[in-house]
């Protein structure tokens, strides 16, 4: 038996992307490894450190035993605690000792997926100890890995690959969490649309209805005499969407149309990642 076809795409772009990954720190001196990225509180060796863990649970191997220092600023919850466990364990590991666990995590994983059999709907073992099925684990892997891509290729000044296959795994994640959004986070009245007009290496126009009952649904067709809209550049809503920057940040890249409450309602709660 071969991989699913429901689930190649998802493999097709993890892989995609961790390839590019390898390619991006292989060459990259000691120093580099602690360059800041814009994921909060996260240097290059971290985000790398945080691939590998996660990669390394997709492979079933037990987490570290390990206890986090108390003065991380940016760990503060349950779930930034869980997923920093991975991250701070390797926090002194050298540039060589990182790519050579990365090169070996790739390949463990390359084989893992060769040799994956199992259905789209079986149950395996998601973050904190939840149980979700295997296409929901390999899909939220693609879109991970393509966003931590871009988080190092903005630390390396090494901008690429905003229309891989990653990046579209990435837009049907983020498009399917715009209704909870616009709907329950930003209010938007009942009866109403918003639309969002996304320009860039990945384009799309999607309007978010909210019903009488106040539901939101995203629909592919343009709404008529809006209450607002969006216009924005893909790797814009990206960063806006993953938590990257804050909406006062790139004010100059987005442009507003409607009532400018719920505008900015919407961007203050665009961010989907924890």
């Amino acid at each position: 038996m071969s991989l699913h076809p429901t689930l190649q795409p998802y493999a097709d772009a993890w892989t995609h992307s961790i390839e590019a990954i390898s390619e991006l720190v292989q060459p990259l001196p000691e120093a580099e490894w602690n360059r800041r990225t814009p994921c909060p509180g996260w240097s290059v060796r971290d985000v790398v450190s945080h691939v590998i863990g996660l990669d390394c649970e997709m492979l079933g191997d037990p987490r570290p035993i390990h206890t986090l220092p108390r003065d991380l600023f940016h760990v503060a919850n349950e779930h930034q605690r869980y997923m920093e466990m991975q991250v701070d364990v390797r926090r002194h590991h050298t540039a060589p000792e990182m790519t050579a666990e990365l090169e070996y995590t790739v390949i463990r994983r390359n084989r893992q997926l060769r040799n994956e059999s199992r259905d789209p709907g079986t149950k395996v073992r998601g973050p904190m100890g939840t149980e979700v099925t295997l296409e929901q684990a390999m899909r939220t892997r693609a879109f991970d890995v393509w966003v931590h891509e871009q988080d190092l290729r903005a630390a390396l000044a090494l901008p690429g690959n905003l229309d891989s296959p990653g990046a579209h795994v990435a837009r049907d994640m983020l498009l399917e969490a715009l209704p909870r959004v616009v709907a329950k986070q930003a209010n938007a009245p009942r009866s109403s649309a918003i639309v969002f007009d996304v320009h860039g290496p990945v384009e799309f126009l999607r309007t978010i209805r909210v019903d009488i009952q106040g539901r939101g649904t995203l629909e592919t067709a343009p709404a008529l005499g809006p209450a607002a809209t969006l216009t924005l550049d893909w790797e814009t809503y990206v960063r806006l969407s993953c938590g990257r920057v804050t909406p006062e940040a790139v004010a100059d890249r987005v442009k507003t149309e409607g009532d400018p409450e719920l505008t900015a309602a919407i961007l203050r709660n665009l961010r989907v990642t924890p």
